[in-house]
């Protein structure tokens, strides 16, 4: 079993876990109406690498999210954490989801000290000391005091990655979590993401539906099929760290960008015949020389 790296922060000491997927199966409904959304689901996510997952809506990636957070349980198969079995939800694995889920009565540094608070694991002051770390790298250090109703889309969704990363987790679960954002508080978010992945390079696996953002990110991109949703292709994306926008320009990214999607274009067409419908990546298909 590969050894878990290390990553030295101001919080401690930060374990790099190897996720393993082996044989996941995942159905929903009663037998004679059973609904088969994950079908012998074989993927690693590697330790200390940005792992992301991308393929047609509807496939099962909220699905495949939860499994590897414990929220649910396969149906047969088997999710190992550096080699031991996910066995239910854990504190070393923190979930960003498409919704917020901050506490709108409290402000945002009673939001990102909550967990640690409610566990006591930390001392009041180390504790406040971290939070303001956290909340002025997301540059959120002039809303601290603020509620998140008083927040906008993008400055709540910052707020929520600061709440995710001070509970110190092994592995961060980031389901969609820029979806709904306008263009320049995406970017915005992308890059705060990016600075603190790159600070400590915890082990992150990254669901989106969007192509140039899964590449921008990525160490490594995991392309799905159509549901049931199986592991069609994992393309390493060696563009240098750190990141910039710029880089999406390049001649490699574009070659990315074109192999990714004519596999998702030939996915989305499957889901046409089965009646379906993907109009989503067919219209991003259609724009992939822009």
């Amino acid at each position: 079993m590969q050894q878990a790296a290390q990553s030295v922060t101001s919080a401690g000491v930060i374990p790099r876990v190897n996720v393993e997927i082996l044989g996941v199966n995942k159905a929903y409904g009663e037998e004679w109406q059973r609904q088969h959304v994950i079908a012998n689901f074989n993927l690693t996510v590697r330790a200390g690498q940005l792992t992301v997952v991308i393929g047609p809506s509807g496939c099962g990636k909220s699905t495949l999210v939860n499994l590897i957070a414990g929220f649910e349980a396969p149906d047969s198969g088997t999710i190992l954490i550096d080699g031991k079995p996910v066995s239910g939800p854990g504190h070393d694995r923190m979930v960003v989801f498409q919704e917020t889920a901050l506490m709108p009565w409290l402000t945002v540094r009673q939001n990102v000290c909550f967990g640690p608070q409610l566990r006591g694991d930390m001392s009041a002051a180390a504790l406040r000391q971290e939070a303001d770390r956290l909340i002025e790298k997301v540059g959120l250090r002039d809303f601290k005091d603020k509620y998140p109703l008083q927040l906008s889309g993008g400055m709540q969704r910052r707020a929520e990655l600061a709440r995710a990363i001070i509970n110190q987790p092994k592995l961060m679960l980031m389901d969609e979590p820029f979806r709904g954002l306008d263009a320049m508080s995406r970017e915005l978010m992308q890059e705060f993401f990016l600075k603190l992945f790159e600070e400590n390079h915890r082990t992150n696996l990254f669901v989106t539906s969007e192509i140039d953002e899964a590449i921008f990110l990525a160490d490594q991109l995991v392309i799905l099929s159509n549901r049931p949703a199986t592991v069609r292709t994992v393309i390493d994306i060696d563009l240098p760290r750190p990141r910039q926008f710029s880089m999406l320009a390049s001649p490699e990214a574009y070659d990315y960008k074109r192999q990714a999607l004519d596999i998702l274009h030939e996915e989305a067409m499957k889901s046409f015949k089965k009646g379906g419908g993907q109009s989503d990546f067919l219209q991003a298909y259609a724009k992939r020389a822009e």
